[in-house]
C-alpha cells in the first residue's frame, strides 16, 4: 500500500524544494532591518518616557505592583521602506490558506483536518505558554523536558526563533506604542496586525533591542540550539512533516496535505498571534488601565489560547495566567501551564493577588472591572449606601 514510486518521490522532492524556497524567504523577523531613519515621527523611544512610563528598569513602582502611565499617544505619519519580497510572499501564503480553507470544506478527509486543528494547537501552545509566557516574561519556569516541548511546538509555529520573539516581544512591553514598538498600535490596525512585516523596522526598534537584557534567553542552551539551527528545523517542522504525514499515514493527497494542514494551519496561528497585537489594541474594555491602548478581548483570547485579556496582561505582565481569572476555556495556556505544574515540571508560577488587582482597578480601571452581584467583595461601597431596595420586608422581633 505504500511502495515508492519513483516519479511520485521526484514529484515530491520537486514540491518540497518549492515550500523550502518560500521559508527561506518567509524568515518573519526580517534580517533585513534599516540603519536609516527615513523620516520623522513622534512619539520616539527617547522621549517615550513622556508618554508611556514603563521605559526604564529604575522606573519608580507605585504600591500596587503597576507603574504610572500616561495616555498612550498616536504616532505621526511616517514613510515606510516597504520590503516587496516579504508583500508577494505573505500575499502568496493567505490566497493558499484560502484555498486550504476551501479543500478543508469540500476535499480534505476529515483526519486530516483533525490534524490540522491538532498542529494549531500544539504551535499556539509554542507561542503562548513557550515564546510568550515562559521566555518573554519570566512567568514561571520549566524543567528541562518541558522547555524542549515547547521549543519543538514553537518551532511548528514558525514566527521566529523562540529567542527573537522573546527579545521583541519585551521591546514591544518596554517601549509600548512607540517607535521602538515592533508593531506600534497607534499606526492602526493593518499596521500592528501585519504591516510591520511588510516594511523595515524602525531604527529605534533596533536599537532599543540591543540594549535589552536578554542574558537569560542566552543562557538557555535550548534556546540556544534551536536559534543555530532554525533555518534547518522549522522546515522540516513547519512544511515538511505535516505534509508529508497525511500523505503517508492515511494517503492522503498531496495537495490537500499541502494547503490544509500546512498553509491554512500556518496562516491561520500567525493571524491568532497578529489579533493580539491589532484587536486586542483596539477594541475591548480597559479595567485595570484606561490610560494604555491594550483591552479586554474575550473573542481574541479564545483563539489565542487567553492571550486576548490584554488589558491586566500589560498592567501585569508577568502572571503567567495573562488574566486575573484562570478560566480555562478562554485561557488554555493557563491550563496547560497547570497541568505540567502539577508534574512538577513547571514551577514558580507568578501571579497578582487580588489586593493588589483592587487598588490597580481603583486607581485607573474604566469602571467596567467585573463583580458578580450584591454582596462581591468588589462591589463599591457607593453603589450599596445609594441602592434603591423596595418591598423590603420588616424584621419581626421573636416574642420572649
Amino acid at each position: 500500500m505504500y511502495g515508492v514510486d519513483v516519479k511520485f518521490v521526484v514529484e515530491v522532492g520537486s514540491r518540497i524544494k518549492s515550500i523550502l524556497c518560500v521559508a527561506k524567504v518567509l524568515n518573519l523577523r526580517m534580517n533585513d532591518q534599516s540603519k536609516k531613519n527615513i523620516s520623522p515621527m513622534a512619539p520616539n523611544a527617547s522621549t517615550a518616557a513622556d508618554c508611556s512610563g514603563v521605559l526604564n528598569e529604575q522606573d519608580a513602582e507605585t504600591i500596587d505592583g503597576g507603574l504610572a502611565k500616561h495616555i498612550a499617544p498616536k504616532a505621526e505619519q511616517r514613510k515606510f521602506a516597504l520590503v516587496w519580497r516579504n508583500i508577494i510572499a505573505f500575499t502568496y501564503v493567505h490566497i493558499a490558506a484560502l484555498y486550504g480553507a476551501w479543500l478543508m470544506l469540500t476535499a480534505a478527509k476529515f483526519i486530516t483536518v483533525l490534524f490540522a486543528l491538532f498542529l494549531y494547537l500544539i504551535s499556539g501552545l509554542g507561542i503562548t505558554a513557550g515564546a510568550h509566557r515562559l521566555w518573554a516574561h519570566r512567568s514561571y519556569k520549566a524543567k528541562l523536558p518541558l522547555r524542549i516541548i515547547l521549543t519543538v511546538f514553537n518551532t511548528i509555529a514558525f514566527q521566529d526563533c523562540a529567542l527573537h520573539w522573546a527579545r521583541d516581544h519585551r521591546v514591544h512591553h518596554k517601549y509600548s506604542e512607540t517607535d521602538a514598538d515592533p508593531h506600534n498600535a497607534t499606526r492602526g490596525f493593518f499596521f500592528s496586525h501585519i504591516g510591520w512585516l511588510l516594511c523595515k523596522k524602525h531604527p529605534d526598534v533596533i536599537e532599543k533591542g540591543k540594549g535589552l537584557d536578554i542574558s537569560d534567553l542566552l543562557a538557555d542552551p535550548v534556546l540556544m540550539f534551536q536559534r543555530k539551527y532554525y533555518m534547518i528545523l522549522m522546515p522540516i517542522a513547519c512544511f515538511i512533516l505535516p505534509t508529508l504525514i497525511p500523505m503517508y499515514m492515511w494517503n492522503e493527497s498531496f495537495v490537500n496535505s499541502f494547503f490544509v494542514a500546512t498553509m491554512f494551519r500556518w496562516t491561520f496561528i500567525l493571524n491568532a498571534t497578529w489579533l493580539v497585537n491589532s484587536a486586542a489594541h483596539k477594541w475591548g474594555d480597559k479595567p485595570y488601565d484606561i490610560n494604555i491602548n491594550p483591552s479586554q478581548n474575550p473573542t481574541v483570547a479564545a483563539f489565542a489560547f487567553g492571550e486576548g485579556w490584554h488589558n491586566y496582561h500589560h498592567v501585569f505582565p508577568w502572571d503567567y495566567k495573562t488574566a486575573e481569572l484562570g478560566n480555562y476555556s478562554t485561557n488554555l495556556t493557563t491550563a496547560f501551564i497547570d497541568l505540567f505544574a502539577k508534574i512538577g515540571w513547571a514551577y514558580d508560577l507568578k501571579s497578582v493577588s487580588s489586593e493588589i488587582i483592587k487598588k490597580r482597578v481603583e486607581r485607573t480601571g474604566d469602571g467596567t472591572h467585573a463583580t458578580w452581584g450584591w454582596g462581591d467583595k468588589d462591589q463599591d461601597q457607593v453603589e450599596i449606601d445609594h441602592a434603591m431596595i423596595t418591598h423590603q420586608q420588616q424584621q419581626r422581633q421573636k416574642s420572649e
